[in-house]
């Protein structure tokens, strides 16, 4: 008697052994694109390795940022014109940074080491952010207290940065220039623009460790480093086919990262100008972090994904599911045990990364 789980295949097969097929069995045939088949290494859409999500924006997010003095302390800027201040693991909690009229689109703390024209601030707890607005406000983050603001871009605010030292802070802008400025008073000590600058708008810009240079890239394809105290491009990278999204300076080595939307992550050797790798993506890299001192370096992409690389072997070493759209900024904890995300799905994610310090 046959087993209730087996049919009349089954037995046919039996008897016959091994069934084989040609083109006289064949029904119907369809065709199908090779680009609508899954890859092989694609993760299912549904993971998410997140040990926590901030849901407070209402739009896309911009900018996150994580505090060099407190671990847990990160804040975000999106679509909705607001930026907020919350803690890792603590739910929801949330203070609001109130002011700007359009999005937030650029979120910084400063550095850890104390700002003396600031006496009265905790190390760390300045926030600089950049908006649509084109305007630059400064905070201090523990008490809300609006310090300054920093007026002369003519279009969008992208980004921004305090020198390691504290005393000077960069912005750039849509209007494909780089401003340099006094914190303390608002002086916009240097305005970089003009040829042999960019000629599109800014997306990134990252300051050695230094506080001497401002490397900065651009949507018309061009990476150029700029001295802060003369204003002046020193020297350029020339690799990238497409807008440049993301730099960042590695903190132990001469070495930069840029990414872009051709789809790559190039690893340059700085005192040369020359890239010493290239990562490829399937899509567009659109913000990157280095981890801490660390050989690796994450990235953030269009399709959603996190992926830490390491850059003296150029490989991918680990993919961190969980948001539903781009990727638009990264950055690391004080500690380097996470990594947090910011995406046009609305969300920040909190990734661990303490196995890769």
């Amino acid at each position: 008697m046959n087993s209730p789980n087996r049919s009349f295949y089954d037995d046919e097969e039996d008897d016959q052994g091994e069934v084989f097929l040609d083109d006289s069995d064949i029904i119907h045939e369809v065709a199908v694109d090779e680009e609508d088949l899954p890859d092989a290494d694609d993760e299912d859409d549904d993971t998410d390795d997140s040990m926590h999500i901030f849901t407070g924006h209402t739009s896309e997010l911009y900018s996150v940022a994580c505090s060099p003095a407190d671990p847990l302390l990160v804040a975000t800027g999106g679509g909705d014109d607001k930026g907020f201040l919350w803690k890792i693991g603590i739910g929801d909690w949330a203070s609001e940074l109130k002011g700007h009229k359009e999005s937030v689109s650029s979120l910084v703390f400063s550095p850890d080491e104390g700002i003396e024209w600031v006496r009265w601030h905790p190390k760390g707890h300045l926030v600089l952010a950049g908006s649509e607005d084109k305007s630059v406000w400064m905070w201090n983050a523990d008490k809300g207290v609006y310090l300054n603001s920093f007026a002369g871009h003519e279009a969008s605010v992208t980004c921004g940065d305090f020198t390691p030292d504290g005393k000077t802070i960069c912005t750039g802008s849509d209007d494909a220039s780089l401003r340099i400025w006094n914190p303390k008073s608002g002086e916009n000590i240097h305005v970089v623009k003009g040829h042999p600058y960019h000629t599109d708008g800014l997306t990134c810009l990252a300051l050695s460790s230094d506080s001497t240079l401002a490397i900065t890239g651009s949507k018309d394809n061009s990476v150029h480093i700029v001295n802060i105290t003369t204003g002046r491009v020193v020297s350029s990278l020339v690799s990238h086919s497409d807008s440049v999204e993301c730099v960042g300076l590695a903190p132990s080595s001469p070495w930069a990262a840029t990414g872009g939307l051709d789809q790559k992550l190039i690893i340059w050797d700085l005192q040369h100008s020359l890239p010493r790798a290239s990562c490829e993506h399937k899509d567009g890299v659109t913000c990157l972090a280095w981890l801490g001192a660390s050989r690796y370096v994450a990235t953030g992409c269009v399709d959603g994904k996190v992926r830490l690389w390491d850059c003296l072997s150029g490989d991918c070493v680990r993919i961190f599911s969980g948001h539903t759209d781009a990727i638009q900024s990264l950055s690391v904890s004080a500690h380097q045990d996470y990594l947090v995300s910011g995406s046009s799905d609305g969300t920040a994610r909190v990734f661990e990364i303490a196995e890769f310090k």
